[in-house]
């Protein structure tokens, strides 16, 4: 069962999370307010001193221009990008010719498409995308958050296990997932990896967050225990 966990700020917060196992460590690079963003320099780095660990690097962007997000590939080089913009602008089609493109610029980089669990109309979104990328990840939408997923809450994993069974590529559940319900979510989906990012964070008084290790300690143990 592989790991996921939202979203390291710093390079230490990074080897920190590689250390308990966690196989993708997530960076959000943005400069739009999102929950826990970092900018491209850090990230950078993060991505960097993931490289040297066993784990990997998982970078989002919520941007929706295919040469902003090209720029970002480019730029950063993460082991995966995390596309979790808005799919009525960014389709299948583009994200296909993204791939393409990176495969042309001989990037070792993977796709991971964000799937919005808003209904039944997810599933065809999700067998839609498939043939164009490595990776799905299943996550909640919030209004409150741009882009898929940071929602803090979880869907239908009834959805989710449809999907799961009516695709080839690795399909990441996430969506209000820690370590008090990621063995129910894996059990009902069983899905190829779990995600976390609010419920596995220590939110400070002024709202900011830093991860909970422990709490990501006990994810880790939890979701690798129901998966033996």
């Amino acid at each position: 069962m592989i790991t996921q966990i939202y979203t390291a700020q710093s390079v230490d917060e990074a080897i920190a999370l590689a250390d308990l196992g966690v196989d993708h460590v997530g960076v959000t690079i943005s400069s739009r307010g999102l929950p826990g963003e970092v900018s491209s320099s850090v990230g950078r780095k993060i991505v960097a001193a993931t490289g040297s660990s066993p784990a990997r690097s998982v970078a989002l962007t919520v941007e929706t221009e295919l040469e902003t997000v090209k720029e970002f590939i480019s730029s950063i080089q993460p082991d995966i990008v995390h596309l979790c913009g808005d799919v009525s602008i960014v389709g299948p089609g583009a994200v296909g010719d993204l791939r393409d493109w990176i495969q042309r610029s001989e990037l070792a980089v993977e796709v991971m498409q964000a799937i919005p669990m808003t209904g039944i109309e997810s599933v065809e979104l999700a067998i839609e995308f498939e043939p164009h990328v490595d990776w799905l990840i299943l996550d909640s939408v919030s209004d409150s958050v741009d882009g898929i997923g940071a929602a803090g809450v979880t869907h239908d994993w009834n959805l989710s296990r449809q999907i799961v069974e009516s695709v080839a590529v690795p399909v990441i559940l996430a969506g209000g997932l820690g370590p008090d319900n990621v063995a129910e979510a894996i059990g009902a989906v069983r899905p190829a990896g779990v995600d976390s990012l609010t419920r596995t964070n220590r939110f400070s008084e002024d709202g900011t967050f830093r991860k909970d290790l422990e709490a990501v300690e006990r994810f880790v143990d939890t979701a690798r225990s129901v998966d033996k």
